[in-house]
């Protein structure tokens, strides 16, 4: 089968439920995920036995629910095969004993014993009950328990260490970074929208887990385009968002779309094309949050890490590519905007646009090179941080490469020397060997050379990175609410803008007072609380528990008296979901002059649908999922 017709045999295998069987020559046994099927045979055994558990990972691997079972096929009354049944059942044996690990250790067995050798020997002599006995003696002495248990230690063994604090960062960061990924919930959100608008079907068959009955020819042909390397299918039995729920028992086995997988890239790359202008016209979005009247210019930016490697085109190799967000305003103030801030954003109504029109036509500044403000702020402040992330990491990556590299090909190298040189004595005395010449094992031992001094080259382009300036891909103004408050009073309110104005600042006061509630109510629990309002991450406050070193995400709303509803952004509702264990919904209140701050855990069951923006929750149910603090 040529490439493209042999990942669709494989693709329908894991798809389409009418298949049943796959068939595979030995190319099967490393690099495909199989994990729809727990049932393998292998007629045809290698003479390699790490070939066995390379072959046996294709379906045993994360996501499988099935208990896997494996038949190997011998010749029975043969030499070989005699020897080979004796390896099985001695690893079946271990195996009992030591747990699935012993397969993971199969080419460690045979370090300084090749199982081809000892294949090789009971071909020729096998007949002999000697020779037989002394093999079965070597395969028992090579999988005896000891050994298998030293193996499976040495493999275990960790080759570096870190100190609490190292750990402890590392931690933290990975908390951080759950906290606000995008997977699930904002992919999933998109892409169920965007496949719709391209003219795709999907249903929810389970929750959270959908049947794609049709997929458009325009994203089948789009995949061909930009070459992700695995065919886009006309169809998928089923398909999940949540890694957790890509095998659930008793249901067919379900693709994980994520970024990276084709059928996302495809919808992404033809909404892409379709609507791209939209980022460089750009947009006017809305602050809820802030009740000031000062407009500012959102600015998205991709960044480029390159190293010193070339494609086929010649072009440098991308090694790390970043998109950060710039904010400015008519002072000229200009700050890193944070992770995604537009997620706490809404557009503006056409109404609102339509007031807003004057002000955006008063502001001189919006007419000034704010791309060229922006671009400064980052080269100076951004890309610097970018740089050494990647610098700090590829350094780690490529260090450890090349020793693994130079101790591989060393061996090889050494090796073939010493073949090539037996070789030579023997061809001096008048022996030659039919498969290979002194001159042979002479030619491999010096390519493996030029490869070894390749692949160094290699690994030193790569260790050679440098920045590109950032490039404005799009933008937005951002209006905040406070501004639109005076422009459109609402009919119930008074339309003074003083009145307005200390509304505001009540609110605001009520806010901070809030903040200042719940970071002094952290510090009497022990936790060390840090104010992250101003980094738009869907939480105001981080804080660490020094018992155990988590992290607390903590949204802290303040009402003020006579409030009766809490308004929850999209961002802050998917946080919570994101981190259902560690999110805390806080609402400080004050009462007959007195602080009341209540904590509520797991305060949202479900997201909201594509086009919320925002969700008003009745303050007093939410009272009574939490707990005051006092």
């Amino acid at each position: 089968m040529g490439r493209e017709e042999r990942t669709k045999a494989q693709e329908a295998f894991k798809q389409d439920k009418d298949v049943l069987i796959l068939l595979a020559t030995d190319a099967a046994g490393e690099g495909i995920n199989l994990q729809r099927a727990h049932l393998m045979v292998n007629y045809d055994l290698p003479w390699n036995p790490n070939r066995l558990e390379q072959r046996f990972g294709r379906i045993h691997r994360i996501g499988q629910t099935e208990v896997c079972h494996l038949w190997n096929l011998l010749a029975e009354e043969t030499r070989e095969g005699d020897v080979y049944k004796r390896l099985l059942e001695k690893i079946e044996l271990e195996r009992e004993a030591l747990g699935g690990g012993v397969f993971d250790i199969l080419g460690q067995l045979f370090r300084e014993q090749r199982l081809r050798d000892l294949l090789i020997e009971a071909i020729r002599y096998g007949d002999r009950p000697e020779v037989k006995a002394r093999l079965h003696q070597i395969v028992d002495n090579l999988t005896d328990r000891k050994h298998c248990q030293e193996l499976l230690e040495e493999r275990a063994l960790a080759n570096d260490s870190m100190d609490a604090s190292q750990v402890q960062r590392i931690r933290e960061d990975m908390e951080r970074a759950e906290a606000r990924r995008l997977q699930p919930h904002f992919i999933e959100s998109f892409f169920l929208e965007a496949f719709r608008i391209l003219g795709g079907s999907i249903k929810e068959r389970e929750p959270r887990r959908f049947e794609i009955t049709h997929v458009p020819a325009l994203i089948r042909q789009r995949d061909r385009l930009i070459g992700t390397g695995e065919p886009v299918l006309g169809k998928y039995e089923r398909i999940t968002f949540e890694k957790s729920l890509c095998a659930v028992p008793g249901q067919p086995l379900a693709t994980f779309v994520c970024p990276g997988q084709p059928l996302l890239g495809a919808t992404i790359d033809l909404i892409l094309e379709r609507n791209r202008d939209l980022l460089k016209r750009g947009a006017v979005l809305v602050d809820p949050d802030d009740d000031g009247e000062a407009v500012r210019a959102l600015f998205y930016l991709e960044h480029t890490i390159q190293d010193g490697r070339t494609d086929k085109a010649g072009n440098r190799r991308v090694a790390s590519r970043q998109l950060q967000f710039v904010e400015t305003d008519s002072m000229g103030s200009t700050r890193n905007a944070g992770y995604a801030p537009y997620l706490d954003y809404r557009p503006v109504t056409p109404d609102e646009h339509t007031r807003l029109a004057a002000t955006f036509e008063s502001q001189a500044w919006l007419k000034s090179d704010l791309e060229s403000v922006v671009v400064g702020h980052a080269i100076a402040n951004l890309v610097p941080i970018h740089l050494d992330e990647v610098r700090n990491r590829r350094e780690d990556l490529v260090t450890r490469t090349m020793a693994a590299v130079k101790d591989r090909l060393t061996k090889e190298i050494t090796y073939w020397d010493h073949r090539a040189n037996q070789l030579k004595d023997q061809e001096l005395a008048g022996k030659t060997n039919a498969k290979i010449n002194s001159g042979k094992a002479r030619q491999r031992a010096d390519e493996l050379q030029a490869r070894l001094q390749r692949r160094m080259s290699e690994l030193e382009l790569e260790r050679q990175i440098s920045p590109l300036p950032p490039v404005a891909i799009g933008g937005s103004l951002v209006v905040p609410i406070g501004l639109l408050r005076r422009l459109l009073p609402s009919p119930a309110q008074p339309s003074c803008a003083t009145t307005d104005a200390v509304s505001a600042e009540a609110r605001k006061q009520m806010e901070l007072l809030a903040m200042q509630m719940v970071m002094e109510a952290e510090k009497r629990l022990g936790n060390e609380p840090r104010d992250v309002s101003g980094e738009k991450c869907g939480y105001d406050i981080e804080s660490k528990v020094l018992s155990d070193g988590k992290l607390r995400f903590i949204e802290v709303k303040g009402r003020v008296a006579g409030a009766i509803t809490v308004t929850v952004t999209r961002n802050e509702i998917l946080t919570a979901l994101n981190k259902p264990d560690d999110f805390i919904l806080a609402i400080g209140q004050v009462e007959d002059g007195r602080q009341k701050l209540v904590y509520i855990r797991q305060p949202f069951r479900q997201e909201p649908d594509f086009a919320v923006e925002s969700i008003n929750y009745n303050l007093a149910d939410l009272l009574k999922l939490g707990e005051a603090t006092s």
